[in-house]
């Protein structure tokens, strides 16, 4: 006799029951896409996935059918789709006053920084509300520049930190940069790429190895006076890469001795995603100068934050400096709904739990299928890259989309990234189950097995 085929892998239960979807046709929606909205905004998947509903850690398509979400919305929703205390705290501000500017006083944006800042170590008391990481991630910037009269920065090389015309600059994948002038003044350090990179997993001091590249950089690429060194705590979409110990301690150390401020990325990798602290720079064991903060700090919403010290942030006030929806009472509201509810809800905790029982099964799934070149990443911020052999590790492009497109079928949605698009990018809502956490674990094993 045979051997039976796997089972399926099946969704937990679920005691949400999805409203049943009358809007347009999923191809009514695509063709409108298509002729009204720019052809830079793509789709996942060679037949496109039409979302009309969320709960929790669960989302839905217009025919009823139920996935579940390992992506957040590309790391946005931090602790479940239309949290029940998120809506409820929203609506009541809805009822109240949706905008005014900071030009007047209002509550919101005075006690949501307020909280804010309670989380934040050190001297980082002192916030600036924007709507976007790119745009808070260009704020920073012209922090560091104006507080310390210098022009230069360093950023990594395989980091990202948004879109706009100066963060492009700082973006060190060729995939999001237009052939237009940008980079004034950014010199890009090799990232601690511990896979690929000469220090790999066994050198317990890579971390100061490749810090050294920056004082080098440093030191033959500028004036040898810096304004600031940016950095993603752990890179997200150069494929989840985490830092070796020691290696923010270590290049904080070279930037500071040449003037520069150290501005710490969480865009990502902040709100208790890597379980065991607050922040990604936390696991470094380092103090920023500045921390910028987007997606998950709002659960969807369209809020970013640049927190700094109140001496960096007196710069700024040197000229007129305004952003009209940051700080608005909506979305301060529901910021500091998403603090209270990673409390209450004990995210940090879920983060730590199910992050590594996903990462422990991603090592044993990389001892079954030869494709699994590395597993890393820390709490609910983790990367898997696929390479064509591990001698080699040549990148595996082809393989990840086909693991990519089987998950969906069988009900996961997942990120890929890294520069060759070789590496599955899982960063779920931290309000993820142990159920869901095996569930997913079979689905990608049966992706793997299906190749």
């Amino acid at each position: 006799m045979g051997t039976a085929a796997p089972a399926v892998p099946t969704l937990p239960p679920c005691g949400h029951r999805s409203r049943p979807y009358t809007g347009l046709s999923k191809d009514e929606v695509l063709s409108l896409r298509k002729q009204f909205v720019n052809p830079a905004i793509f789709t996942y998947y060679s037949k496109p996935l039409m979302i009309v509903e969320g709960h929790m850690q669960y989302l839905y398509d217009e025919t009823g059918r139920r996935y579940l979400d390992g992506f957040g919305g590309i790391v946005t929703v931090s602790v479940g789709h239309c949290h029940p205390k998120i809506i409820a705290a929203v609506n009541r501000q809805n009822e109240i006053l949706q905008h005014t500017t900071t030009i007047y006083l209002n509550p919101c944006i005075a006690e949501y920084a307020r909280d804010l800042a309670a989380r934040m170590p050190g001297d980082l008391k002192v916030c600036y509300f924007v709507n976007s990481g790119s745009e808070a991630n260009d704020l920073a910037i012209l922090m560091a520049r104006a507080s310390t009269g210098n022009f230069d920065v360093l950023a990594l090389r395989n980091g990202y930190h948004g879109g706009s015309m100066q963060t492009m600059g700082l973006t060190s994948h060729h995939t999001w940069k237009f052939n237009v002038p940008h980079s004034f003044g950014v010199h890009h350090a090799i990232f601690p790429d511990r896979l690929r990179g000469p220090y790999g997993y066994d050198d317990p001091q890579a971390g100061v190895k490749y810090a050294a590249d920056v004082k080098n950089l440093i030191e033959f690429g500028t004036p040898g006076k810096v304004a600031a060194f940016i950095a993603e705590s752990i890179q997200g979409v150069g494929g989840a890469v985490v830092f070796p110990d020691g290696y923010l301690k270590a290049a904080y150390a070279h930037v500071r001795a040449a003037g520069g401020l150290c501005i710490a990325d969480e865009v990502q990798s902040g709100f208790a995603r890597t379980g065991s602290h607050f922040w990604g720079f936390e696991t470094q064991g380092v103090i920023p100068d500045i921390v910028t903060m987007a997606k998950g700090i709002g659960n969807g919403a369209a809020l970013a934050a640049v927190v700094t010290t109140p001496e960096i942030a007196e710069a700024l006030a040197s000229r007129i400096h305004f952003n009209t929806f940051g700080g608005n009472p909506i979305t301060c509201t529901q910021g500091r709904a998403v603090l209270q509810v990673i409390d209450e809800d004990g995210i940090q905790a879920n983060a730590t739990r199910i992050g590594g029982k996903l990462k422990a099964g991603f090592e044993v799934l990389a001892q079954k299928h030869d494709l699994i070149g590395d597993v890393r990443g820390l709490g609910l911020m983790l990367g898997i890259e696929l390479v064509k052999d591990r001698g080699t590790k040549e990148p595996a492009k082809e393989a990840c989309m086909r693991v990519f497109e089987t998950c969906r079928d069988l009900g996961l949605l997942i990120g890929k990234g890294g520069l060759h698009g070789n590496v599955l990018r899982i960063k779920p809502p931290m309000c993820l189950t142990e159920a869901d956490a095996d569930f997913m674990l079979d689905v990608l094993d049966a992706g793997f097995r299906g190749l």
